[in-house]
This record gives structure tokens, C-alpha cells and sequence, in this order.
């Protein structure tokens, strides 16, 4: 089993910067994608920024510009810097593996880790 742990998250005025970091642990071969999504009060889980092992990245409309995603792959690691944060910012901070291989040619899966709360004051 694979557990994802997100660490970083808080309060942060808006303008501020913050940086989340989530761990990967467990029976890991490979991991395809590493993400950020997030969950505002009230509204659906959205993608924030999502990395592959390649260094290939996507990013929401939302944060392009503001917010960078990077991976350490040797330590299955995904970290997401965000500056020049916004009060619509605020939201639980998940993170996302997809393609997850516990072995070369095991089943792929994908995992969800329990969320860090972002808090931008305005």
C-alpha cells in the first residue's frame, strides 16, 4: 500500500508565499504523474498543477504564472510553490499520484492523500 503525506500547508496573507510538499511512502517502482488538486467551501476538487516523470507539467489557467510544480523522483516527492497568493487561493490542498507501479510490472494505481488545509487572508 502506498500512503501520500502533504506537509506545508497554513495561513498566509494574500501576496504571501507558501510551498506544499507531499511524500510518496511505501512498495514504490515508478510513479507516471504527480499532482496538485484543491477543494474551495462549496465548489468541486480542481486540478491545480500535475508533473510527470519526465518533468512534463500542466497547470490550471488559474495559477499559470503564480504557482510551480516540481518532483524529486528519487524520493517520490512533489512540491508545489505558490507565490503572489490570492484570497481565492484558499482552499484543502490534495495531492495525486496516478500510474503508481509497485513493481515493473504490476498493476497501475492511483492515490489520494488526506489534503492540506491553504489559507490566504485578504
Amino acid at each position: 500500500q502506498v500512503q501520500l503525506v502533504e506537509s506545508g500547508g497554513g495561513l498566509v496573507q494574500a501576496g504571501g508565499s507558501l510551498r506544499v510538499s507531499c511524500a510518496a511512502s511505501g512498495r514504490i517502482f515508478s510513479i507516471n504523474v504527480m499532482g496538485w488538486y484543491r477543494q474551495a467551501p462549496g465548489k468541486q476538487r480542481e486540478l491545480v498543477a500535475a508533473i510527470t516523470s519526465g518533468g512534463s507539467t500542466n497547470y490550471a489557467d488559474s495559477v499559470k504564472g503564480r504557482f510551480t510544480i516540481s518532483r524529486d523522483n528519487a524520493k517520490n516527492t512533489v512540491y508545489l510553490q505558490m507565490n503572489s497568493l490570492k484570497a481565492e487561493d484558499t482552499a484543502v490542498y490534495y495531492c495525486n499520484t496516478q500510474g503508481v507501479y509497485e513493481y515493473r510490472y504490476g498493476r497501475p494505481r492511483d492515490y489520494w492523500g488526506k489534503g492540506t488545509l491553504v489559507t490566504v487572508s485578504s
